[in-house]
């Protein structure tokens, strides 16, 4: 359920325009500055070059044991591995009428597109690929799934931002899951896929197919967040409507009852989402609206960098960043 009011089709393009054009020099020097260093990735993985090996350390994927070192030093000793330079990342982005929303300082939709653009930015660099799904509504209702190619180079990637910015957001809500498999259609090497939504299908929808892609890729996972939705003010009576049905009901929230409920009911939604990710062995990104969402990916990042340089196993899947509000 979202608050009543509604943003016109062409009013949230040009609003996502305008929030891309904004982005484009925020992302680059920032993202920049903060994560300097050698090849920067959202989900540094372990690549497959060979690297140097250094002693074993609780938690490190015995797989990269370096047996010949091992024999030589009498230490159990592990091999480390270099970052693929040519790496293909694809974003499955969720555009349901639920993300046309928000009561801070960003729209849900905004903060798609802006997490969109940051990542596009982080893994276009060096010869990588870029594509993606998009999803905008229900299919029954007219909507339609979009597949932008995967393709090199950063002008290429900021049409592929264009591409997403302009997309009208349908009626109804995208089937999740449907999106996320076509992230496994057709099978394609091992790399990165960043699935964005605000995550309110039914998690038993799309966790399967998300288990199923981190099978063979390194998945990440961004919810996207309005504090409204994790709790309600006493604001009296309040008239909400759910963008995807249309269903329009009046709710009291002078009552603390009611809006302890609510909040209890949110965080054991969140709960599930969280637990449905952490199943699948993806890495999860929370980012709210009236939060830093640079900073909390910024966070994130340094984050994973941090794991993987201390030779926590599989850092990527295991690591979680929730904004908080301030």
């Amino acid at each position: 359920m979202t608050l009543t009011g509604g943003t016109p089709a062409g009013a949230a393009s040009a609003r996502s325009e305008a929030v891309l054009s904004r982005l484009q020099l925020l992302v680059t020097r920032k993202l920049d500055g903060l994560l300097q260093g050698d090849y920067v990735g959202l989900l540094p993985g372990p690549g497959s070059e060979a690297g140097e090996s250094r002693e074993y350390r609780p938690g490190d994927d015995v797989r990269r044991m370096d047996w010949p070192v091992t024999a030589r030093t009498t230490l159990p000793h592990v091999r480390r591995t270099v970052a693929d330079r040519e790496l293909e990342t694809w974003l499955a982005i969720d555009l349901s009428a639920s993300l046309d929303f928000g009561t801070a300082r960003w729209l849900k939709r905004d903060l798609v597109v802006a997490a969109a653009a940051a990542m596009t930015h982080l893994t276009v660099r060096g010869g990588n690929r870029v594509g993606a799904v998009i999803g905008t509504g229900d299919p029954e209702r007219g909507a339609a799934t979009l597949r932008l190619p995967a393709r090199p180079g950063r002008k290429e990637a900021q049409g592929l931002m264009r591409a997403v910015a302009r997309t009208e957001v349908r009626a109804g809500r995208s089937d999740l899951g449907a999106l996320i498999d076509m992230l496994n259609r057709p099978p394609r090497r091992r790399g990165v896929a960043v699935v964005v939504s605000d995550f309110l299908a039914p998690p038993e929808q799309w966790g399967r197919p998300m288990r199923k892609l981190a099978v063979r890729h390194d998945v990440l996972a961004v919810e996207v967040v309005d504090p409204r939705e994790l709790e309600l003010p006493d604001v009296g009576v309040l008239a909400v409507v759910d963008p995807e049905t249309g269903e329009l009901h009046e709710v009291q929230t002078a009552d603390p009852r009611l809006r302890r409920r609510y909040a209890e009911a949110a965080a054991a939604q969140r709960a599930a989402i969280a637990h449905e990710v952490r199943a699948a062995g993806a890495a999860h990104l929370r980012l709210r609206t009236d939060s830093d969402w640079l900073l909390d990916m910024v966070r994130f990042v340094a984050g994973q960098r941090h794991a993987r340089t201390r030779g926590t196993a599989r850092p990527a899947r295991a690591s979680r960043v929730e904004g908080e509000g301030r």
